[in-house]
């Protein structure tokens, strides 16, 4: 298993699309690296970028409470989501999202795993929609799965981690 990249938009504190590459240049070769920088850079939504991509989840929102709506005082109440719904990572203002992982499988495949939220029409006003994922086969051009329920399990068998194995093993804990 190696993660060759990681795209995103409109995720939390970053803002339009960005693209950390990993499969290629000094990065490739050291197998191992650190996100690193100052408060608020976006490093944990970086991780939570990868985790949402793989498994439609993130261990960081999911640990929050439950029945919190995120929003300020006077937003409309029918607009806003619960504290530990991975939808909430939509950056404020933004019509929709996706997270974007590429990685090579255990089996030697490419596959690309995308996360994507929207709200009503595209609009920063409108209802949440609900999230998909997507799972294709990059060298094959065919998409394995884009049933949100089946994504997950297709990824971990082709990764050879469960959600909660990936964030033990491969999303050391952040200190």
């Amino acid at each position: 298993m190696r993660i060759l990249a990681i795209r995103g938009e409109n995720l939390a504190s970053l803002y339009g699309p960005f693209e950390l590459p990993l499969d290629h240049g000094p990065i490739a070769e050291a197998g191992l690296f650190s996100i690193s920088g100052p408060t608020g850079a976006g490093k944990s939504t970086l991780v939570d970028a990868l985790c949402l991509a793989l498994y439609g989840r993130t261990p960081r929102l999911g640990e929050r409470a439950r029945a919190v709506l995120v929003g300020r005082p006077g937003d409309d109440p029918d607009l806003l989501v619960d504290a530990n719904d991975e939808r909430g990572i939509l950056s404020r203002g933004a019509g929709s999202g996706f997270a974007e992982v590429d990685f090579e499988g255990a089996d030697g495949v490419r596959y690309r795993a995308r996360w994507t939220v929207n709200r009503a029409r595209g609009k920063a006003g409108g209802r949440f929609q609900n999230a998909k994922l997507v799972l294709t086969d990059l060298d094959a051009r065919s998409v394995v799965t884009d049933r949100v329920s089946e994504v997950p399990e297709q990824v971990s068998r082709r990764l050879g981690y469960t959600f909660e194995e990936f964030r033990r093993a491969v999303v050391l804990p952040q200190f």
